[in-house]
């Protein structure tokens, strides 16, 4: 398989804004030394983690530069997910040209629900840079878009057609928090798998007040599978932040034992072939 999220980060003074003493074991430096360690020992039966695509964690240049650096000396990363200045296309379309240059550099993400306006994917000048990226055939990665940037993740994919759009985390879908918040979600969820310009990750499901079982996740994989089909859904750890919940065998083991529900050639669109093909690693 191929982890389609996974994080890295250094602490030094003013970076990663919002990550704190609060936030307990996540509140320290993870390496890319210790990244290739748990892959390799996943302890998931019969399959392997061939590598992973690392996404951005921080809304800053130095964050994707980084990532860039590790990419160069670890050839178990496929791919970078970076940040970019979307509010600013002129130097978007040179941080663009730049990282472009990497032949890793594959997408880009913005932490919108870090973001006080709920228009900020609506913003004149952020569609012009999201522009940009489909030109260059990139994917937007959306992260945690419920309830504030769902409905507007679905208004981007319908106005930009050319863009890819990966929403992280299954959009964080309220799954314990009552039945009218699921169906507010499941309405934004199905309209956004409507259009055939997105898709989204099956990571990021440690949520709170569920356990973090296959049985648990259950209504999650069954909508995301009715709604995107496995050609559309590909497979993410979001390690570190999955320790929190579960360790990375246990977060990856309880996504495959629904996996294993599909045929082989589904459950390896899954497990690699979505990725390789959304990001452009089939090099």
């Amino acid at each position: 398989m191929i982890d389609a999220h996974l994080h890295l980060w250094e602490l030094t003074p003013g970076a990663y804004s919002w990550l704190g003493p609060q936030h307990g074991a996540l509140f320290r430096t993870y390496t890319a030394e210790e990244a290739e360690s748990v892959l390799a020992a996943s302890g998931v039966p019969g399959v392997g983690v061939k590598g992973a695509v690392l996404v951005q964690a921080d809304d800053t240049l130095a964050d994707t530069e980084a990532m860039l650096a590790v990419a160069d000396s670890n050839p178990w990363v496929l791919g970078v997910v970076g940040w970019i200045p979307l509010e600013r296309p002129a130097d978007a379309e040179t941080q663009l040209a730049r990282f472009t240059a990497h032949p890793r550099f594959r997408g880009v993400r913005h932490l919108v629900h870090n973001d006080p306006r709920d228009n900020f994917l609506d913003l004149a000048p952020v569609r012009d840079s999201l522009r940009l990226l489909a030109t260059q055939g990139l994917a937007f990665d959306v992260p945690d878009a419920f309830p504030r940037h769902l409905g507007a993740t679905v208004r981007l994919a319908r106005d930009l057609p050319e863009l890819t759009v990966v929403l992280d985390h299954l959009g964080k879908p309220p799954l314990g928090a009552g039945t009218e918040p699921m169906a507010r979600w499941r309405t934004d969820f199905r309209a956004l798998a409507e259009q055939p310009n997105t898709v989204a990750k099956l990571s990021g499901l440690h949520l709170p007040g569920v356990p973090y079982t296959a049985a648990a996740l259950r209504p999650l994989w069954e909508e995301a599978l009715e709604a995107f089909g496995p050609e559309r859904l590909m497979i993410g750890g979001d390690w570190p932040v999955c320790t929190l919940g579960a360790p990375y065998e246990r977060t990856i083991g309880a996504l495959l034992e629904l996996l294993g529900e599909l045929a082989d050639a589904e459950r390896q669109q899954v497990l690699e072939g979505t990725a390789a093909r959304v990001y452009g690693l089939e090099g």
